[in-house]
């Protein structure tokens, strides 16, 4: 059996691949929905040798299935953001504490103590909505910090300018991590000339400004904050943990996380470094779930095993796989 000592100390390439081999067989063997899915890929497990031929499970079966790989009970459950009516993503979450040691673990494998943090956060439309996977981590994290000045920040712009420009003059190291619409929408308001302070965004318009590519986008808030990075987590509610950016929309992973890029004409074939591809997530952590993620984003691999998140696939969805519906 697979435990969370064993997915966290993960420290070479053998050793992950050794790993996510043995997930597989026990989500094959545990978990109904990637069991059936498998089954109509008509995959052969015993012959499964390498991640490379392992299946990855279409992102949208969170959105029709219950998708579980044993039969504890439910501690959370996260649910993906939508509009009414829409069809939401709802990943149930047998151990919350392999969550809680994967976004803790991750975060300090990028920026050290979160102790050493005043973390701010401005997610509006998060914190508006419940089962939100980013709302608990960045909770938890605040709590770590250990800071009275650590706290969450809905519409009360002023405070959070009064406070972070505050925080910043007083050589306090700061995280304002925010939605992209509502950092565009602050420094509308105020201009900064930040020196101790990561600004982190976490994706997404979500209906209230118009979408623009990346470095355009990165150009106006480093301007508006006065940085010259802008910093991004690349997380989703069907995973249990995150990859981060320190700049240049270049993400990295830890141990337990793997990206390998699907061929968009093909999804059961890859691409090479360098070239487009959709984006298949190993996600270890996921252990209770499914490990084996077949997103609807777009990126590009590189050789160091960063990657970069370049769009998304249009509603036709997954090209060259048409197995969406059990």
């Amino acid at each position: 059996m697979i435990t969370p000592t064993d997915i966290f100390t993960i420290s070479s390439q053998k050793q992950f691949e050794k790993i996510a081999l043995k997930v597989f067989r026990h989500q094959y063997e545990n978990n109904k929905v990637y069991n059936n899915f498998c089954k109509l890929l008509n995959t052969d497990v015993g012959r499964v040798k390498s991640i490379q031929q392992i299946p990855f499970l279409p992102i949208q079966f969170f959105k029709s299935h219950e998708v579980v790989s044993n039969n504890d009970s439910v501690q959370a459950t996260f649910s993906s953001s939508g509009t009414t009516g829409m069809i939401t993503s709802k990943h149930l979450v047998t151990n919350v504490s392999i969550y809680e040691e994967s976004y803790r673990k991750g975060f300090a494998d990028f920026y050290g103590n979160i102790e050493d943090y005043v973390v701010l956060a401005l997610l509006p439309s998060y914190l508006e909505r419940d089962g939100s996977s980013l709302i608990y981590m960045v909770e938890d994290l605040i709590k770590l910090s250990n800071r009275p000045e650590s706290g969450f920040y809905l519409h009360n712009h002023d405070e959070l300018i009064k406070n972070l420009i505050a925080l910043d003059n007083a050589g306090q190291n700061v995280i304002l991590i925010g939605v992209t619409y509502a950092l565009l929408d602050l420094i509308e308001k105020q201009k900064f000339q930040l020196k101790n302070t990561i600004i982190m965004e976490t994706g997404g318009m979500k209906g209230k400004r118009k979408e623009m590519i990346r470095e355009e986008l990165h150009e106006q808030l480093c301007a508006g904050f006065g940085v010259t990075a802008i910093h991004s987590e690349y997380g989703m509610t069907e995973l249990l943990s995150q990859a981060y950016s320190l700049g240049e929309g270049i993400f990295e992973c830890p141990s337990w996380i793997q990206i390998l890029l699907r061929d968009t004409e093909d999804a059961l074939s890859y691409v090479g470094s360098g070239k487009t591809g959709g984006i298949n997530v190993i996600d270890l952590a996921n252990i209770n779930s499914c490990s084996f993620i077949a997103t609807q984003d777009l990126g590009k691999k590189y050789a160091n095993n960063s990657f970069e998140v370049l769009g998304r696939f249009d509603n036709s969805d997954i090209r060259g796989c048409n197995l969406m519906v059990l």
